[in-house]
C-alpha cells in the first residue's frame, strides 16, 4: 500500500500570522489549532491539509519544497499577496507564456505563483 500525503507542513513562529496570511491568500477557514500547531482546510477535494508548526528555531536558508500557486497574471495576484504581507524575491520569470515569480510569506518561506500552462 502506497502512503497518502496528509499534511504539507510549514514551519513558523506565528500560527496566527501564518493563518492570516495564507487563510486570506488561498481563501481557506482554520480547521484545527493548538498552542504548536495550526491546520488550515485540504488544499482541494480529498487534498492534503496546510498545516504550521511551531518553531523556536527561524528561517535560515530557502526552502527544499514550496507551493507553486496557479494563477490567471501574476501581476493582480502578486499586489494581493503584498497586501497580505508577502514580499517579491525576484521578478517576473520564466517564458513570456507562461511566467512565474518568487515571492516570500511573512515568515520568510518561499512560494511561486505561476500562469497555468
Amino acid at each position: 500500500m502506497n502512503p497518502k500525503v496528509g499534511n504539507l507542513v510549514i514551519d513558523c513562529a506565528d500560527l496566527g500570522a501564518m493563518a492570516a496570511f495564507w487563510g486570506g491568500l488561498l481563501g481557506m477557514k482554520t480547521t484545527a489549532r493548538s498552542d504548536d500547531w495550526l491546520d488550515l482546510e485540504p488544499l482541494g477535494a480529498g487534498g492534503p491539509i496546510l498545516s504550521f508548526q511551531r518553531v523556536p528555531e527561524g528561517k535560515k536558508i530557502k526552502n527544499r519544497l514550496h507551493l507553486d500557486l496557479d494563477v490567471p497574471d501574476i501581476r493582480p495576484a502578486g499586489e494581493r499577496a503584498e497586501r497580505l504581507g508577502a514580499t517579491p524575491a525576484a521578478g517576473p520569470m520564466g517564458n513570456p507564456a507562461h511566467p512565474f515569480q518568487v515571492w516570500h510569506d511573512p515568515e520568510g518561506n518561499e512560494f511561486c505563483f505561476c500562469t497555468a500552462p
